[in-house]
C-alpha cells in the first residue's frame, strides 16, 4: 500500500483503507496505489478497472493525465470516506499540501469518476452562525432549513429563506419517485415491469443508463434504485415516460409543493438539456411561452437528443429550465417519501430511499437517512431526512444558485457541510 507516516489519523486512514474488503475499498486501493506505483501503468491496463467512456474522455491517454497527478507526490494518505458506490481519498503532497481523490463506481463495479483536486476544506459547525458564516459567499445566493418532526408536530431548529423558490437540479427526481410510489401501490405498475431505453428517452449523466444499446429493458425497481441512488438521468426519463407527466404533476400538488405552477409543465432532464443548450432560439422561445406554449414547444423537440454533455456552460436556471421548490417544498416531500416507505410492504421504496446517505453517517445514531442531491450549471442543493432509534425525524436543507458555476464548484463544500451539521450534534441538540 502506501507508506505512511506515523501519525494517528494516517494510521486510522491505512487501516480502514487496507481493511475494506468491498468492490469500492478494493477499486479505492488500487487507484490510490496508481499515484505511488513505480511506474505509471498503460492505458491497456487499464482498461479492466474503467467504463469504457472514462478512457474515451482522455484521447491523450489518462495514462498522460495520471502522471501528472503522480507528479504532486509522493503522497500520504490522511483519510478515507466510503459512502455506497463512492469514495474519497485525502492525500498529503511532500509540501503539506493536501488533495482529494475522488471515486464513483458505476452499476458493474467498474470505475466511472476519478478525479484528483486540491481539497475541499469545511469549517466546523458548532451553532447557525457558524453555518451562515460558511455559506454566505460574494455571489451565491443561498437557503437552509433544519426540523425535527415528533408525533406529527414539526418544529423549526433553523430556517434562512427557506420560502425561497430555488433552482433544485435532480431533487426533482422525489417527486418522479412519490408518483411511481402511488403508481405501484394503486397496482397499475409492477416493480417487476420493465420499461425500454430509446433514443428519444436517451439524457446525458449522470448515470449510467444513457449507454445502454436502444432496446435494452430494465425492471422498473432498478431503473428507480438508479434514479434515486445514482441520480441517473435517464433513469428518471424512463420513470417519467412510463407514468406520464400528468401522473408527476399530480403528485407535485400531493407531494405539498407551494406553488404547482413553477413545476408546469414538468420537464424531463432531456428537456432541460435540450432546451437549456441546444438551439439559442429554444430558449428565447421558451421563456415568452406561457404554460400551454411551453407544452406545444416540448411536443415538438421530442426525439433523440442533440446536446452533448460538452455543450453545457452557462447558467439557465434564470430562465425557468431547472425544477424550483422552497426548502419547504424539499422537506415536504421528503416527508411524504418517507412514509412512501413505511406504508410500502415490498421494502422496494425504502430499500430505494436509504440506499445512498450522501456522506459518512453513525448507523446507530440514525438508522434511518435519505439522502437526494442535485446540481445544474450554477446550481447545488442536498437534502437529508435522518431518523434516530426512537422515530423523531430530523430534515436538513441546503441550497446554492449563483449565475456563474465556477462560484458553486462541484459540490465537496456544500455536501461537506452538511456532513458538518449532521455530525455536530446540532440536531439532537448535543452540539460542543
Amino acid at each position: 500500500m502506501i507508506d505512511l507516516p506515523g501519525s494517528d489519523a494516517s494510521a486510522r486512514a491505512r487501516a480502514a483503507l487496507d481493511g475494506d474488503d468491498t468492490p469500492l475499498g478494493s477499486r479505492t486501493r488500487w487507484a490510490a496505489e496508481l499515484l505511488t506505483a513505480p511506474e505509471a501503468p498503460r492505458d491497456d491496463d487499464l482498461s479492466e478497472h474503467f467504463v469504457p467512456v472514462f478512457l474515451a474522455r482522455h484521447p491523450q491517454g489518462f495514462a498522460a493525465a495520471l502522471e501528472q497527478w503522480r507528479g504532486l507526490g509522493p503522497f500520504t494518505v490522511t483519510e478515507y470516506q466510503p459512502v455506497a458506490h463512492k469514495s474519497w481519498v485525502t492525500l498529503e503532497g511532500p509540501s503539506g499540501t493536501r488533495s482529494t481523490l475522488s471515486l464513483t463506481l458505476d452499476s458493474t463495479g467498474l470505475i466511472r469518476v476519478l478525479h484528483l483536486g486540491p481539497e475541499v476544506v469545511t469549517p466546523a459547525v458548532h451553532g447557525w452562525d457558524d453555518l451562515e458564516a460558511a455559506l454566505e459567499q460574494p455571489g451565491v445566493t443561498w437557503s437552509a432549513l433544519v426540523t425535527r418532526e415528533e408525533g406529527g408536530t414539526t418544529e423549526t431548529l433553523y430556517a434562512r429563506e427557506a420560502d425561497r423558490p430555488m433552482p433544485n437540479g435532480s431533487s426533482y427526481k422525489l417527486y418522479l419517485m412519490r408518483a411511481l410510489a402511488d403508481a405501484v401501490a394503486s397496482g397499475s405498475v409492477r416493480w417487476d415491469d420493465e420499461v425500454t431505453v430509446t433514443p428519444a428517452l436517451r439524457s446525458l449523466p449522470t448515470g449510467d443508463m444513457q449507454e445502454l444499446p436502444d432496446g435494452t429493458r430494465v425492471s422498473v425497481r432498478e431503473t428507480a434504485y438508479k434514479m434515486i441512488a445514482m441520480s441517473d438521468n435517464t433513469a428518471a426519463d424512463l420513470i417519467q415516460d412510463l407514468l406520464g407527466r400528468d401522473a408527476v404533476e399530480r403528485a407535485v400538488v400531493e407531494g405539498g409543493h407551494s406553488d404547482p405552477a413553477l413545476l408546469r409543465p414538468f420537464l424531463s432532464s432531456h428537456e432541460v438539456f435540450e432546451i437549456g443548450w441546444g438551439a439559442p432560439g429554444l430558449r428565447a422561445e421558451w421563456v415568452a411561452a406561457d404554460e400551454d406554449g411551453r407544452r406545444r414547444l416540448l411536443d415538438r423537440i421530442a426525439g433523440p437528443m442533440t446536446v452533448r454533455g460538452s455543450d453545457l456552460g452557462a447558467t439557465v436556471h434564470q430562465l425557468g429550465l431547472d425544477w424550483h421548490m422552497s426548502a419547504w417544498d424539499v422537506a415536504r416531500v421528503l416527508g411524504a417519501l418517507a412514509d412512501d416507505g413505511t406504508r410500502d410492504t415490498s421494502g422496494a421504496v425504502e430499500d430505494i430511499l436509504t440506499a445512498y446517505p450522501g456522506v459518512p453517517v453513525d448507523a446507530a445514531r440514525w438508522p434511518r437517512v435519505v439522502f437526494k442531491g442535485g446540481s445544474c450549471p450554477g446550481v447545488m442543493m442536498f437534502c437529508w431526512l435522518l431518523q434516530d432509534p426512537d422515530g423523531v425525524r430530523y430534515t436538513l436543507v441546503l441550497q446554492q444558485r449563483a449565475d456563474d458555476q465556477k462560484l458553486i464548484g462541484d459540490g465537496q463544500f456544500l455536501r461537506g457541510m452538511g456532513g458538518r451539521v449532521i455530525g455536530s450534534g446540532l440536531l439532537s441538540g448535543t452540539s460542543r
